[in-house]
């Protein structure tokens, strides 16, 4: 138990990013000057990091000054194309054009990502779940996954790990870490069941898309100080077959998760503390803004996929009316091409909101009802805690002095307080950081749909310019 202790005490070390409490001076000290918020002063050392760093992509001070290298490279005409290419793009010719987003909004989002891989360098366990084959037999049939671990501990035999595993035995994992680390917070699942008749749980699309929820729910846990060193994952990472595991039932559950389950009911808690009352009103405001942004992104899609749907039937329209217009057929055809290049734009901007946005939306959904779940577990101790202390008050005894059950108690109570911070704070962190990363990537790919609708436009201009020429030259 002690060593269990000292392992989530260092855990709790580890994960708070930007909290005062339970660290050191250095480590709070540290964690101030290199905190990822923008600055609008000078930059400390720390935030003066290699030329791909996110904190320079994102804040407007060091942005102009890459732009005046290529500046002056026109004049010895070895790389005009570099800078004013994408422009070039945009003129009107009469030949079909086919854009991509400028290199300043691409190349933003894959260099923040590159930067957030070097983030990692300290890591010593990699996870990916990817190769999602789909298996039938007589009985059922079900889609398997491949979990490739490389690690380094000493906790693993081997430094790599292949193993398949199917979404029963992700659910079982997560059990088993809520049961055994009632304290911390467990990065939440997919959901199993979709809507009958609307989705296809087996189509390329839903898969696909639980893949990446399966591996970003895996690399969350790796990613954790505590998490990452739980028995259970190392037999999910480790072992072939589960069955044998799933099969012991509640034989791994740590005493301090028997002690948070089964709680007794009867008592109310007095009140919660400040902070995590805080916690707790954050929550429900979080959850009802994602709620509506949830729902109107949804409904976003659906008029895109309607709209779409009309354009499809618009443009062929002008293809046949220009069968039967001589003067007017390079035009129609042209219209009717660039309605058809707006389709494609549309579709691929609709397929990104559905399979990268929306996703995203719906894990914090989740992980808010996560949060909200170990915020009552809390409470429970808590309210255990003032319940027994209490009942010692009544039975007070001058020989002897605090219970040992009620020290004990207390003890559960910091250790879930400080337990429950540091994850809060590494939450917040990996908040910013996705919806960073999810913003800028919408605001990408918004980009290049319009883009590629106005470049799909301004195609058709010098064919509807040259009508003018060809009827008066016919008038002559």
């Amino acid at each position: 138990m002690e060593a269990v202790e000292k392992r989530r005490e260092g855990g709790a070390a580890v994960a708070v990013l930007g909290g005062g409490e339970g660290g050191s001076d250095s480590v709070t000290m540290s964690s101030a000057l290199c905190r990822p918020l923008p600055s609008s002063g000078l930059k400390s050392i720390c935030d003066v990091s290699h030329p791909l760093s996110a904190e320079e992509l994102l804040s407007p001070g060091p942005e102009p000054q890459p732009q005046p290298e290529p500046e002056p490279e026109p004049g010895s005409g070895a790389e005009p194309a570099a800078s004013g290419g994408d422009q070039d793009q945009m003129l009107p010719n009469g030949t079909p054009v086919e854009t991509s987003s400028p290199a300043s909004s691409s190349s933003l989002l894959n260099r923040l990502q590159l930067d957030e891989e070097l983030d990692g360098e300290t890591k010593d366990l990699f996870v990916t779940v990817d190769d999602p084959k789909k298996h039938v037999s007589a009985m059922e049939t079900y889609i398997t996954y491949r979990v490739m671990t490389k690690t380094t501990r000493n906790e693993f035999d081997l430094p790599e790990y292949t193993v398949r595993r199917r979404y029963q035995d992700f659910d079982w994992l997560r059990t088993k870490l809520e049961e055994s680390q009632p304290t911390h917070l467990i990065p939440p699942l997919p959901e199993k069941f979709v809507v009958k008749g609307v989705v296809d749980r087996f189509s390329e699309d839903f898969v696909e898309t639980r893949r990446k929820a399966l591996d970003k729910f895996l690399k969350r846990i790796a990613d954790h100080p505590v998490l990452s060193f739980n028995d259970h994952l190392n037999v999910f990472l480790t072992v072939k077959d589960l069955n044998p595991y799933k099969k012991q039932g509640l034989a791994f559950i740590t005493k301090v998760g028997e002690s948070v389950r089964y709680v007794t009911g009867g008592y109310k808690l007095r009140s919660r503390p400040v902070e995590f009352a805080a916690m707790g009103d954050y929550l429900d405001t979080f959850s009802q803004k994602l709620g509506t942004i949830d729902r109107i992104a949804q409904r976003i899609v659906k008029e895109q996929t309607e709209y779409l749907v009309e354009l499809k039937e618009y443009g062929p329209i002008y293809s046949s009316w220009s069968a039967i217009e001589e003067e007017l057929n390079k035009p129609l055809i042209g219209v009717s091409n660039c309605v058809g290049s707006n389709c494609i734009a549309l579709e691929d901007l609709s397929e990104d909101m559905s399979d990268d946005f929306l996703p995203v939306l719906r894990e914090y959904v989740l992980y808010i009802e996560s949060m909200k779940n170990v915020l009552r577990k809390r409470d429970q101790v808590q309210a255990e805690y003032e319940a027994k202390l209490e009942t010692a008050a009544y039975k007070k005894d001058d020989k002897q002095g605090t219970p040992t059950s009620v020290e004990k108690c207390q003890d559960r109570v910091e250790c879930f307080n400080a337990d429950l911070k540091a994850d809060w704070d590494r939450w917040q962190s990996n908040k910013r950081q996705d919806f960073r990363q999810l913003l800028m990537g919408m605001a990408d790919k918004n980009i290049q749909y319009y883009e590629k609708c106005l470049a799909a436009w301004e195609s058709v201009i010098p064919l509807l310019q040259e009508k003018p020429e060809v009827t008066s030259e016919d008038h002559s």
